[in-house]
């Protein structure tokens, strides 16, 4: 716990200077207007500062942020606090749905697979694994549009509510449906089959087959005795992929014009909006940390014979 601020630091760090690395800057963006002077330009760049060194900057940077400033966005003029709250939670929107919906599916073939005798179950459940680690979700995406919003109108194109419509649950997870599902297929096809190996493993082991002598019936002794073996390493892949999702939910919401923090950072990028980049980016951080922090706090909740000193 106590290592989590000086690693907060070194990334915030590393991340300034990433994003000032490249020439130009937010200020240059408005050279393209013709009535724009090299002059104006200047005090644009001296009134947010660009203009000191890099290390005066990022001082700066911190000591606001630790006063619980953020700076404002040079494109919204609004605080970056509210702008990223509100992407926020669109994005937990998005990734809860996504996390729930892969969570049931993927447990749900992957116990399919590893107690089924079925060689043509278990090849379908491998197919779709192996196509959904395939298939890159911007790609799918699209696909997903053209097929089921364009061509049949079963689902909305875009956007997380209907134009005119008072808030509604069932509209806004109407809307919400198609791009959880695609963002959700990479994990559920991972988990699962990372799940249907383990399981398969764990009930070919002695203490099973001591329990099918019993009597004991497959699904108690799968549920009972196989899954809860196969828990913590479970848990462990599972809560090492809020990075990836965290990047996969930057191009599903571009994808679906999901009004989320993926959307608001690629915007920021193009703009070069060095506050909102910064807030989003150390913000993902921020929840990559406590992701991980969460998984290991889970451990003695899979097994309570592990314990952290």
């Amino acid at each position: 716990m106590a290592g989590i601020f000086p690693r907060l630091l070194f990334i915030s760090i590393l991340l300034f200077l990433l994003i000032h690395l490249p020439a130009g800057g937010p200020a240059d963006i408005y050279a393209a207007d013709p009535s724009a002077s090299a002059e104006s330009i200047e005090r644009i760049r001296e009134l947010w500062g660009l203009d000191r060194p890099l290390p005066v900057q990022y001082g700066q940077w911190l000591t606001n942020v630790a006063r619980g400033n953020w700076g404002n966005s040079y494109a919204e003029r609004r605080p970056v606090t509210a702008i990223v709250a509100e992407r926020f939670v669109n994005t937990l929107w998005l990734t809860a749905a996504t996390v729930v919906l892969a969570l049931v599916l993927a447990v749900a073939l992957g116990v399919a697979g590893a107690v089924s005798d079925s060689r043509f179950v278990k090849s379908l459940i491998e197919g779709f694994a192996v196509l959904g680690i395939s298939i890159p979700t911007f790609w799918s995406g699209t696909l997903v549009i053209l097929v089921f919003a364009v061509y049949l109108d079963l689902i909305p194109s875009g956007g997380m509510a209907t134009i005119g419509r008072p808030f509604s649950l069932t509209d806004r997870l109407w809307h919400l449906l198609a791009p959880a599902a695609v963002l959700g297929t990479l994990y559920i096809a991972q988990w699962s089959r990372y799940l249907q190996a383990g399981l398969s493993e764990v009930l070919r082991e002695d203490y099973i087959r001591t329990a099918k002598a019993k009597g004991l019936s497959r699904v108690t002794f799968t549920l009972r005795h196989g899954l809860p073996n196969v828990a913590i390493p479970f848990i462990t892949v599972v809560g090492l992929e809020a990075p990836r999702l965290l990047s996969g939910a930057m191009v599903t919401e571009v994808v679906f014009s999901w009004p989320g923090m993926g959307r608001l950072l690629t915007s920021a990028l193009l703009s070069r909006d060095y506050p909102v980049v910064m807030g989003t980016l150390m913000l993902f951080v921020l929840i990559v940390v406590v992701a991980n922090l969460l998984t290991d706090l889970a451990y003695g909740l899979a097994d309570p014979r592990v314990r952290y000193q």
